[in-house]
């Protein structure tokens, strides 16, 4: 007896460094694919955070379906297992309403764990976690470095959520988290027919569209969504509290900084955190990607809507 082959969704996939231009690629493609823009940016999950974290408007939200846009609150971390998770859902719901789904985002670890999947980890003994999670940062690495040297070396000193990972893992299971990532579960990648597109524009356009999208969040609308989320009073080793600007805008609220110190320092931030992107996305995804070096809002924006639609079948 003859089976057909089970039918695979298509997935349109836009990734590449903040301030690239993916969110108007995506929503162009949308408008013209029938398609649901689906969230892969960790800032912008967050309710708290919508100027800061340069989500699309609620105009462009109006010109096309947008899912996993400020859909979690602060108070909670995001994992990229929790994305993923909701991603699955929010890209079975589009496909099914004859709509071609459509990611967009920067946020590396939450594609690789949607598409590849992610280690089967056991549950952390919860004392374990809370005697991690209570260490300082520089403290934590240090002990990391003991007991999971290679994990240690490889991840900075200052990257309070990983190295506390690490650390909890190794002392709950025993074993290094890097052994558990050797088998992964979960991932999407075999079951969707993917169409991706990764932008890296010339740096110095994209540094310049940072430093401009940095002053847009110190507006006076930003500044008043810092103020909201700081009197919350959160853990400040959550994602939300530790979201580029945040810390910068919150230091000149209280006077710390002055308005051009701030906005010096966050464009800093905003290019450094666009640097280490560009250097992930350039290495990272698989070779036969399409890698689009033109800038897509300029003169390339036609040339990368083409490309996506001929890849998506569109």
């Amino acid at each position: 007896m003859n089976m057909d082959p089970p039918r695979r969704p298509k997935l349109a996939l836009i990734a590449g460094p903040t301030a690239s231009g993916k969110s108007a690629l995506a929503l162009a493609l949308a408008e013209r694919a029938n398609g649901t823009v689906i969230n892969a940016d960790s800032a912008q999950v967050y309710r708290d955070l919508s100027i800061v974290s340069a989500r699309p408007s609620l105009a462009d939200e109006e010109r096309a379906p947008h899912r996993l846009y400020g859909y979690r609150d602060g108070a909670e971390a995001c994992s990229a297992a929790d994305w993923a998770a909701d991603a699955k859902v929010a890209i079975a719901k589009a496909d099914a309403e004859g709509r071609l789904p459509i990611l967009v985002g920067g946020t590396g670890l939450y594609l690789r764990t949607l598409l590849d999947g992610i280690a089967p980890v056991p549950a952390i003994d919860q004392a374990i976690r809370a005697d991690v999670r209570a260490l300082p940062v520089d403290e934590a690495h240090r002990r990391l470095a003991r007991e999971d040297p290679e994990a240690a070396a490889r991840l900075r000193p200052t990257d309070t959520t990983r190295v506390a990972r690490a650390l909890e893992v190794v002392r709950s299971t025993g074993k290094p988290l890097t052994e558990w990532q050797k088998v992964k579960s979960g991932g999407i990648k075999d079951s969707v027919t993917l169409a991706p597109l990764i932008l890296l524009p010339q740096r110095e356009w994209l540094y310049d569209r940072c430093d401009e999208r940095f002053s847009q969040m110190m507006s006076e609308a930003g500044l008043r969504e810092v103020e909201r989320l700081l009197a919350r009073k959160l853990n400040p080793d959550l994602p939300v509290m530790r979201a580029i600007g945040v810390r910068e805008m919150a230091a000149f609220l209280s006077g710390a900084l002055s308005r051009e110190e701030a906005l010096m320092v966050g464009r800093t931030a905003t290019r450094q955190y666009a640097k280490r992107q560009y250097t992930w996305f350039s290495r990272q995804p698989p070779l036969d990607w399409p890698r689009f070096k033109e800038s897509p809002i300029c003169d390339g924006f036609e040339h990368a809507l083409a490309l996506l639609r001929t890849e998506a079948g569109a």
